[in-house]
């Protein structure tokens, strides 16, 4: 398949996943493992962190809104406190960044797909990579999130290619279904490593920095 376009959700997979500090978080406070993934499942796209990725609520009404939505499931938490912590774990993965930019010296499309979470300032975490990618689509600027297919034909929309022409890269399960329903080749982002050796090989093209 000649691949046109490269897609990269943020957290995860550019960035540090936050599932590491949403975890200590739990530990912490004595939540059960995984439970704020439960609340977000649980809630779906009604639920107050859905909302919040689609910017359909400010964050200083979230914070009230999921502190909510997870005594109803059953414990009670500290939204604000979870928020921060979320957002210590933005960091930029330096072999992401520099495969980008191979991406794209070699004539890819580069696109990042992500469900944005705003923080305090207003600014979507890994707003600074803005620069990096040809087009950038945030679940918060576009009222979409995913896994809704909308905000998938959305990215290819504005970068001019078909779905099949494009390569998607994520780390949780049910986003990278909806890009395989759609025509996309996907890879699963378990570490950088593993997630740019299945990317080479896709494309057929070293983006590794072996220096």
């Amino acid at each position: 398949m000649n691949y046109r376009a490269v897609i990269f959700d943020l957290g995860g997979v550019v960035l540090e996943s936050p599932l590491h500090e949403i975890a200590r978080f739990e530990d912490d406070r004595g939540l059960p493992q995984g439970f704020v993934n439960q609340v977000v499942v649980a809630t779906g796209s009604s639920g107050a962190w859905a909302r919040l990725e689609r910017g359909e609520l400010p964050l200083e009404t979230f914070y009230d809104a999921f502190s909510e939505d997870c005594a109803a499931q059953g414990f009670t938490l500290d939204a604000r406190e979870l928020m921060e912590c979320i957002g210590r774990a933005a960091t930029p993965r330096a072999g992401m960044v520099a495969a980008i930019a191979t991406l794209r010296s070699r004539g890819f499309l580069v696109a990042a797909l992500t469900n944005t979470l705003v923080g305090e300032d207003g600014a979507a975490a890994g707003a600074e990579l803005r620069p990096l990618f040809d087009v950038v689509v945030e679940s918060s600027a576009v009222g979409l999130h995913k896994p809704d297919p909308r905000i998938y034909t959305l990215v290819c929309e504005r970068l001019g290619i078909l779905p099949r022409e494009a390569v998607f890269l994520d780390d949780i399960g049910r986003n990278l279904k909806t890009a395989r329903e759609l025509g996309m080749h996907t890879i699963r982002v378990n570490d950088t490593e593993q997630a740019l050796a299945e990317l080479e090989e896709v494309l057929g093209i070293l983006v590794r920095d072996r220096t």
